[in-house]
C-alpha cells in the first residue's frame, strides 16, 4: 500500500515523492530531524551499526547529521511502528549514482538496518517484502542487489527469507567508515523471480 505525490525520477519513470509505505504492522515514511534522538537510541548500540559497515553513533547532533546528509536519497525512509510511529531502523533502495553495484537507472541497491530490541520479530522482512514491492511496481526496477559482510548473518537471513538470490562472494572488500576490510556477499531479486514468488508463494 502506498499514499504519494508522483514525479519523475531521473531515468524518466514516474515514481513516488515522499511517500509512506505501509505494512500490517509498519509504516515507512521520510526520515525528518525530529527524529534523530529514536535514531541515536538504536544506532548507538554497538550490535547494530558495526556488522552492517558503519560506526556506533557517538551522539544525537551524529544522529541528526546522518539523517541530513546520508539518509536524504529519494528513496531513504524511516521503519516506524504503526502503534506509536516512532522510527525504528531504516530502509532505502540506493539509486543508480547512490551504489557501486549497479551503473543501471532500473536497477537499484537494497541496504536497512534495525534496532536491536526489534529483531527476531519478524519486522525487516515484513518491510523488505514491501519495499521490493515498492522497488519492481512503483519504481520500475528490473534488478534490486542486496549484500552484506561476513557475520552479518541476520542480514543473510533476511535476505533468504525474502527469496533473494546468491550471486558471489568478494574477499578484501573496503569498509571505509571501519576503516578495514571484509569478504562480502552479494544477492539479486529480479523483477521476474518477484513476481514468481508472489504468483505462486
Amino acid at each position: 500500500m502506498i499514499e504519494n505525490n508522483t514525479g519523475v525520477s531521473h531515468s524518466g519513470n514516474t515514481v513516488p515523492l515522499q511517500s509512506v509505505l505501509e505494512t500490517e504492522r509498519l509504516i515507512m515514511r521520510r526520515w525528518e530531524d525530529s527524529d534523530a534522538e529514536d535514531m541515536y537510541k538504536y544506532a548507538c548500540d554497538p550490535d547494530v551499526g558495526p556488522i552492517a559497515g558503519w560506526p556506533a553513533h557517538q551522539s544525537i547532533d551524529e544522529s541528526r547529521n546522518i539523517i541530513k546528509n546520508v539518509l536524504n536519497g529519494k528513496e531513504a525512509y524511516a521503519i516506524c511502528l504503526k502503534k506509536d510511529g516512532k522510527a525504528i531502523g531504516t530502509i532505502e533502495l540506493k539509486l543508480n549514482g547512490h551504489t557501486d553495484m549497479t551503473d543501471r537507472d532500473d536497477e537499484c541497491e537494497l541496504g536497512y538496518w534495525l534496532g536491536k530490541p526489534f529483531w527476531g520479530q519478524g519486522i525487516m522482512p515484513e518491510a523488505v517484502k514491501e519495499m521490493l514491492r515498492h522497488a519492481f511496481e512503483d519504481c520500475g526496477m528490473q534488478k534490486v542487489w542486496c549484500g552484506y559482510y561476513e557475520g552479518n548473518n541476520k542480514s543473510k537471513r533476511v535476505q533468504e527469507k525474502c527469496g533473494f538470490k546468491y550471486q558471489w562472494t568478494t574477499e578484501g572488500v573496503d569498509v571505509p567508515l571501519m576503516h578495514e576490510k571484509r569478504t562480502g556477499h552479494v544477492n539479486l531479486m529480479t523483477k521476474e523471480d518477484w513476481e514468481q514468488i508472489n504468483t505462486f508463494g
